[in-house]
């Protein structure tokens, strides 16, 4: 298992794109949860937390793709690392503002979100130019998603951290700067500053004419719900059973969960159909979320919410092949912002409906959500699965570009069925 992730880490500026990305996605990360208990310091209630979180990952949402198409035409440097300075200006304004006043509190959040910058997405794009082989570009894939569970582990403890020892505010303004610094290392390596996009065929949907991404999109749309519902649900629980530290520890949890399973499924190489695996994948995913509304005492549910977390992080890697294999040319960094979109999008709904239903309804009708979700998401995937099934694109290296005026090109790959 160690040996393949070691192969990756070895490669040249692996490392530090791996690490930059993960550190400049923290504040998107760890947005919702800082958000909900800023609100609730504050003296906000639970809706209006939902209501500002989703306004968040709605705006995010609507700038990722925008931005992902910016870089696959303009380059990385040219938009990543000023999105950031305006996302964590943003959300400054946020934290200095309060919720006092509804109309600057929805737009402030709303541009954190709008400019975040779509480092997910091109960080995918950058593994075929970082590493030589088709099948390390796979482990990467697995690799990006285990280490953002490290993140999404790691962040909520940091949420909780800045919280006890200053406050939600201080929260809100160290990690959005952290974030800063964390685009500004991808943006100056030589593999960021060298990447170009392949030569794309000019059309006003670009990514989205791929009917495989769009069957994949709708199917994430429901996984980002279960997890953005989750979020919010947990609060009343952790409110009963030990206070702000026993949600920070369930968040954690649901990132354990994931980073275990990640780790494990990207230890090999997965023979036959990637939107196959998919489908098993998030049932199993939606039959974890079931044990949640059990809502046992506070240790035997962190355990539970690790069950919850396990399949996540290999259906996204599974995600990250179906997005390579039906992304038109030209529109990698933007095909795989729409993944991120849509995700985001998701969990923005999540957060909205879960405050409305835990406030009428309690905690345990909030974990309801996550599982018919989940269940959703394995019907779109098993109505599509013809769409999603459909031949990989042949591989594409591009002798020249219309968005590169030195003509350099984006290495890419034949994915085949292999995993």
């Amino acid at each position: 298992m160690v040996a393949g992730y070691l192969d990756i880490l070895r490669a040249r500026h692996a490392v530090r794109l791996l690490v930059g990305t993960l550190v400049g996605r923290l504040p998107n990360a760890t947005a919702a949860i800082a958000i909900v208990l800023f609100v609730r310091a504050e003296g906000g209630s639970y809706s209006l937390a939902g209501a500002l979180a989703a306004v968040y990952g709605v705006a995010n949402a609507v700038g990722q793709p925008v931005l992902g198409r910016l870089v696959d035409l303009h380059g990385q440097p040219r938009v990543q690392l000023p999105a950031a300075v305006l996302s964590a200006l943003a959300m400054a304004v946020f934290a200095f503002a309060g919720t006092g006043t509804a109309a600057p509190a929805y737009l402030s959040v709303g541009a954190a979100g709008l400019f975040t910058p779509p480092l997910e997405g091109g960080l995918r794009a950058l593994w075929p130019s970082v590493l030589p082989k088709e099948d390390q570009v796979h482990t990467a894939y697995a690799m990006d998603a285990v280490a953002q569970e490290v993140m999404f582990t790691v962040g909520p403890l940091l949420v909780t951290v800045c919280v006890a020892l200053w406050s939600p505010m201080a929260a809100l303004l160290v990690l959005n700067g952290v974030g800063v610094l964390g685009a500004l290392s991808v943006v100056v390596s030589p593999p960021s500053r060298a990447w170009r996009s392949a030569p794309r065929e000019a059309h006003w949907l670009g990514a989205l004419r791929s009917g495989g991404l769009l069957a994949l999109l709708g199917a994430f749309l429901f996984i980002g719900m279960a997890l953005g519902s989750i979020t919010v649900a947990s609060v009343p629980y952790a409110d009963e059973h030990g206070g702000d530290a026993v949600y920070g520890w369930l968040m954690a949890a649901l990132g354990l969960g994931a980073l275990v399973g990640g780790a494990v499924y990207g230890a090999r190489q997965w023979a036959g159909e990637p939107a196959r695996r998919l489908r098993l994948l998030v049932a199993l995913l939606a039959v974890c979320y079931l044990p949640l509304m059990l809502m046992p005492g506070a240790v035997a549910m962190v355990l539970l919410t690790v069950l919850a977390g396990v399949f996540l992080a290999p259906c996204i890697a599974c995600a990250f092949v179906l997005v390579d294999l039906h992304a038109p040319r030209g529109t990698v960094t933007e095909a795989f912002s729409w993944l991120v979109t849509t995700f985001t999008v998701g969990a923005s709904v999540g957060t909205g409906l879960a405050g409305p239903v835990v406030e009428h309804g309690g905690a345990l009708w909030g974990f309801a959500v996550p599982g018919a979700a989940g269940f959703v998401s394995l019907l779109v995937l098993a109505c599509t699965g013809r769409v999603l099934a459909a031949p990989a694109r042949e591989a594409v290296v591009a002798a020249s570009s219309e968005n590169d005026p030195n003509r350099a090109v984006e290495p890419r790959f034949s994915s085949g069925h292999q995993a």
